[in-house]
């Protein structure tokens, strides 16, 4: 069985994300999520730290009873190689690796070096940079129902930070 791979910054971790995992869960019963982290200054973009992203996540993922997840992070590296070989030492080098992303550019850096991958379709009404707007406007509330139990009261702390 295939041990899965969910690579991705998760600014913030949202019900699309989680439906994903749920979905790796369901499929192959398990799913390594890799946060990503560039070299970014905090922003609209970039609010939230890894500790912040580790943390929403972790209870996004209790408050769906998924337990047998794992969490790791991966910094950005100087060539797609090196970040993808990075992204494979994280999840502890699985024998059989799939790596789920809607990122094509991610799924070929992954295939260029013959690491199976899913495709990952967008959840209609799910829009990451559109709740990371809503967040950085002060109109969380308009998203509080895309971002996960648990989740939302990691982005509510850091918002009111």
């Amino acid at each position: 069985m295939s041990t899965c791979i969910f690579p991705g910054r998760f600014q913030p971790f949202h019900e699309g994300h989680l439906l994903v995992v749920q979905g790796m869960m369901k499929i192959h019963g398990n799913a390594t999520i890799v946060i990503c982290d560039g070299k970014h200054e905090r922003g609209a973009d970039h609010p939230f730290t890894i500790a912040q992203r580790h943390e929403m996540i972790s209870a996004a993922l209790l408050g769906a009873d998924i337990t047998e997840a794992t969490i790791v992070d991966v910094t950005d590296r100087p060539t797609h190689e090196a970040w993808v070989d990075a992204v494979l030492d994280a999840a502890g080098h699985p024998q059989d690796p799939l790596v789920w992303s809607g990122k094509e550019d991610v799924r070929a850096m992954f295939e260029a070096k013959n690491i199976a991958t899913k495709k990952i379709v967008p959840v209609p009404g799910i829009d990451g940079e559109a709740i990371r707007s809503a967040i950085a406007n002060g109109k969380i509330d308009s998203v509080r129902a895309k971002i996960p139990a648990g989740a939302i009261d990691v982005v509510m702390n850091v918002t009111r930070a």
